[in-house]
């Protein structure tokens, strides 16, 4: 694993972040390979389309998100490598009954792909930990799945 490497996947992790929190979609895209699978709840999703969909439908009707990342642990063989790292979301529904914040803490763990446009995740896994605030921020915008 060279540097560059290393710095590229902590990079591309945290541009997932800037992503979904300015609602750049197109982005977000570039973010996952065209097939990536995601296990951002249930069910997995298949496919950027699927992936970006799921993201989109469920930040969109916030007022504001902000997804921070850290402690990034990464080990790279090749073309593949694997990261993890914890993560760490506040959401922010004004409208939400019994309050608008929502924190949401947990990990990602991602397998990536070198391709010929740079590293790209082919399979993330988020696990919450903990939360703390008013679920029904995200309940009322992806019923019954695991905020991002």
């Amino acid at each position: 694993m060279t540097p560059d490497d290393r710095q590229a996947i902590i990079d591309l992790t945290i541009a997932y972040c800037w992503a979904i929190d300015t609602h750049d979609w197109d982005a977000l895209t570039a973010i996952f390979t065209p097939d990536a699978v995601a296990e951002l709840g249930s069910p997995a999703l298949r496919g950027i389309e699927a992936i970006t969909g799921r993201i989109r439908a469920a930040l969109e009707p916030l007022d504001d998100s902000q997804h921070l990342v850290t402690n990034h642990q990464v080990a790279v063989d090749g073309d593949t490598a694997t990261c993890r790292c914890y993560f760490h979301a506040q959401h922010v529904r004004h409208a939400a009954d019994g309050g608008p914040n929502l924190v949401i803490a947990g990990r990602y763990a991602d397998e990536l792909v070198r391709t010929s446009e740079g590293w790209r995740i082919c399979h993330r896994v988020l696990t919450p930990m903990w939360r703390e605030g008013n679920v029904e921020v995200v309940r009322v915008t992806v019923q019954r799945q695991s905020p991002m």
